[in-house]
């Protein structure tokens, strides 16, 4: 890596993700070299960098990098979620950042990567962690270490957080139609149910008639909905059945909650 002064990146495969974070690290001083677009030759793109990302889909992550020669002081980087730092071989210098952060697109990914977002790192030798672990620091975000062995559960972590939640809501839009109720009428119920367990952890959070044991009401439920919504209710009653059962709080009483403001039901 280069001594005092600005660092400098280099990207390759300048999509969303990519354009996000050279847009945020040029906002915060970093020097930003011209990226490497599909179809140019990468051989020479980690020459004259502190750190080269590879933003390209994850399936070609290990292709091009074993396309880019290697340069002794270059951090070479992905920032795949559920891949380790094995497929950037055979750069000496390898880095792994990962957003836990939606990047929609680049101004937006990139206002969003300035906000305090959170990022998997990792590193080998302990040189290119420390540059990751300052790069997000510079961004004014917070990171954690994620290990190779563990990427794939951390990942899967991050998509049931984010992709399953979407697919979860799309399923309340269509529940609601059938009511003749919008979707918008419920998103203040999932705002606040959000709030509720980033104070209290999910198992005090859940409310409902799974938390209480009112199985009458599920039956209700499952009686009212239709069939092909069934096995996606069906696994979230025993998802909630097993938060219940986790924490020794099965069977609680229809009078243990009131309310319909997202804290009581």
């Amino acid at each position: 890596m280069s001594g005092p002064g600005p660092h400098t990146l280099r990207v390759v495969g300048p999509g969303r993700a990519g354009s996000a974070l050279s847009t945020a690290l040029a906002s915060v001083g970093w020097s930003v070299a011209e990226p490497v677009h599909h179809g140019d030759d990468p051989s020479g793109a980690a020459a004259a960098v502190d750190l080269l990302v590879i933003a390209t889909p994850d399936a070609a992550i290990a292709s091009v990098a074993r396309a880019v020669a290697p340069v002794e002081g270059t951090v070479v980087a992905h920032l795949a979620g559920s891949l380790g730092l094995d497929v950037l071989a055979p750069h000496p210098r390898r880095a792994a950042l990962h957003p836990l952060v939606s990047l929609p697109d680049a101004e937006v990914g990139a206002r969003r990567l300035r906000a305090g977002a959170w990022f998997a790192v990792a590193g080998d030798p302990p040189e290119s962690l420390a540059l990751m672990e300052s790069l997000v620091v510079e961004l004014g975000g917070r990171s954690f270490t994620v290990a190779d062995a563990d990427r794939a559960v951390y990942h899967a972590a991050a998509a049931i957080a984010s992709n399953h939640l979407v697919a979860l809501l799309g399923q309340v839009e269509r529940v609601a139609a059938g009511a003749g109720v919008p979707l918008e009428a419920y998103l203040d119920l999932v705002r606040v149910t959000l709030d509720n367990v980033a104070e209290m952890g999910p198992a005090a959070a859940l409310t409902g008639p799974v938390a209480r044991g009112d199985w009458v009401t599920v039956e209700r439920h499952r009686a009212a909905l239709p069939a092909d919504e069934l096995v996606a209710y069906d696994a979230m009653v025993a998802a909630a059945r097993r938060l219940v059962d986790d924490v020794g709080g099965a069977g609680r009483t229809e009078t243990d909650e009131t309310g319909t403001d997202g804290r009581g039901r």
